[in-house]
C-alpha cells in the first residue's frame, strides 16, 4: 500500500506508474490544493473500482497511518527532507523526487534516518535507470577514454531570491501548509498554480523553495557525473567561483585527484579523458577517441537508431568489461518496489541522492557567495572557506528536521 504526498504534475505521473503494478494499491493522497487532492483520490478509486483511497490536506495523516508501506513524495524541494525523515521514522519506505534535500544539513539527516531505520529509499534521479547513461558511465569506469581529466555539466542557473508580487488567494488552498518550513510570503500562482495543470511550476527557480536549475537538473546531470567518476559515497572536495561575481555559469566543482567539473558547457553530462571523451543526455550519447567520433547519437537525427548505437558501444568496448554498473529492475519505480521486497538498496538510494544534492548545494553556495570552498566529504563540513550557516536554513514554525 502506497500513499502519495504532493499531487502536482509530477506525482500524477508517478501515481499512474505505481498503480500500473498489480501488487500496488494507492490508498491515500495528500495535497494542500483541494482540487488536486480530490482528483488524485478519484483517479485511484477509478483504478481500483472502489472508494477506499482517502484524500488529506495534511500529509501527516498519511505518515501516521500504520497500514501504509511506502510513500511517494513529489512536493516542492523545501519539503522533501522533512517529509522523508518523518516517513522513514514512522516505519515507511520512501520514493522521493529529486533533489532529495534543500541543504547539506538535510542530506546528513536523511542518510542518518534511513540507516537507523533500515528503510528503503529511492531518489527520483531516474536517469540511472536509462541505458544511455549507464553505458556512458561504464565506458568511463572501464577506462575507454583513459584517465578522466575533467568533466562538464550543461544545466541552468543557480537559485534566485523570490521577489514575486503577491496575488489574491482564492479558497481551496492551504497556503500556510504550502509554505511550510519556508519563509512566509504572499500567495503567487507562479509558485503554486491552482488545480490540475500541465506544466512544472516555477517555485524551483527560487532558492527559498527550490535551488534553481543547479538543483533541479543538477540532481540528474551531476548525479551521472558522480556515477561515471565513481564518487557516489563521497563527492567534491572543493569549489572554484566564476571569475565574474555576477556570472550565471562558469563555477566549478573539484573532485579528488584535481578533477574539475565545469558548470555551463558540454552536452549534458560530459567526461573528458586522456584518450577521448564521452558525452550523454536523454536519448543521446557520444564516444570520441582522440578527435574521432566512434559511435552514438549526439543530436536529433531520427535516422540514427539509439539502441543500435548502444549495442555497438557495448559489443565493441564493454563485452569483457570489469566494471558493470547497477541495472534497474524494469525501470526506476519497479526497481524501488523490488527493493522493498528484497530489502536490498535500489538504484539511487539515500547515499547517492543525498550526496548528489550536497554537490548541487555547494555549487549554488559558490554562486551565492562568490567564494572558493574546501570541502571534507567524509565529515560533510567545510575544510576551509565556508560559513556553517550555508549548510542549513531557518525553519519556520513547527517544521524542522
Amino acid at each position: 500500500s502506497v500513499g502519495f504526498i504532493g499531487m502536482g504534475i509530477q506525482n500524477r505521473g508517478l501515481q499512474n506508474r505505481f498503480m500500473a503494478d498489480s501488487n500496488v494499491v494507492a490508498v491515500a493522497v495528500s495535497d494542500c490544493d483541494t482540487t488536486r487532492r480530490n482528483s488524485a483520490r478519484d483517479r485511484a478509486n477509478k483504478r481500483y473500482q472502489n472508494k477506499d483511497c482517502k484524500a488529506y490536506n495534511d500529509y501527516r495523516e498519511i505518515i501516521n497511518r500504520k497500514d501504509i508501506d511506502a510513500v511517494c513524495i513529489a512536493t516542492p524541494d523545501h519539503w522533501h527532507a522533512i517529509q522523508t525523515v518523518e516517513a522513514v521514522n514512522s516505519g515507511k519506505d520512501v520514493y522521493c523526487e529529486k533533489p532529495l534535500t534543500h541543504n547539506v544539513h538535510e542530506s546528513v539527516q536523511v542518510m542518518k534516518a534511513v540507516a537507523k531505520k533500515k528503510a528503503i529509499l529511492q531518489t527520483g534521479s531516474m536517469q540511472r535507470s536509462s541505458r544511455e547513461f549507464r553505458v556512458a558511465c561504464e565506458l568511463v569506469r572501464n577506462g575507454v577514454i583513459g584517465k578522466v581529466k575533467s568533466m562538464a555539466v550543461n544545466i541552468g542557473n543557480a537559485g534566485i531570491p523570490c521577489d514575486l508580487p503577491t496575488e489574491k488567494e482564492e479558497p481551496g488552498l492551504d497556503w500556510n501548509r504550502w509554505i511550510g518550513p519556508g519563509p512566509m510570503r504572499g500567495y503567487s500562482s507562479v509558485l503554486s498554480p491552482r488545480g490540475n495543470h500541465g506544466h512544472f511550476p516555477n517555485w524551483r527557480s527560487y532558492k527559498e523553495y527550490g535551488g534553481g536549475m543547479v538543483c533541479d537538473w543538477g540532481a540528474h546531470m551531476i548525479d551521472i557525473l558522480h556515477w561515471g567518476l565513481g564518487v557516489d559515497d563521497s563527492g567534491p572536495v572543493a569549489t572554484i567561483p566564476a571569475e565574474n561575481p555576477k556570472a550565471l555559469k562558469g563555477a566549478q566543482l573539484v573532485y579528488d585527484g584535481n578533477i574539475p567539473m565545469m558548470h555551463g558547457t558540454g552536452m549534458g553530462s560530459s567526461f573528458y579523458g586522456s584518450e577521448g571523451r564521452v558525452e550523454c543526455h536523454r536519448g543521446r550519447i557520444g564516444l570520441w577517441l582522440g578527435d574521432k567520433f566512434i559511435a552514438g547519437r549526439t543530436g536529433g537525427d531520427r535516422n540514427v537508431n539509439l539502441s543500435k548505437e548502444l549495442d555497438k558501444l557495448e559489443s565493441e568496448f564493454l563485452k569483457d568489461a570489469k566494471v558493470k554498473l547497477y541495472r534497474s529492475n524494469g525501470g526506476h519505480i519497479p526497481d524501488f518496489l523490488n527493493s522493498m521486497r528484497t530489502r536490498k538498496k535500489p538504484c539511487t538510494h539515500e547515499i547517492i541522492g543525498a550526496r548528489t544534492s550536497i554537490a548541487c548545494h555547494l555549487l549554488n553556495q559558490t554562486y551565492y557567495n562568490h567564494t572558493a570552498i574546501k570541502w571534507n566529504p567524509k565529515k560533510n563540513n567545510f575544510a576551509a572557506g565556508g560559513d556553517p550557516a550555508w549548510l542549513t536554513r531557518d525553519y519556520r514554525g513547527e517544521f524542522k528536521i
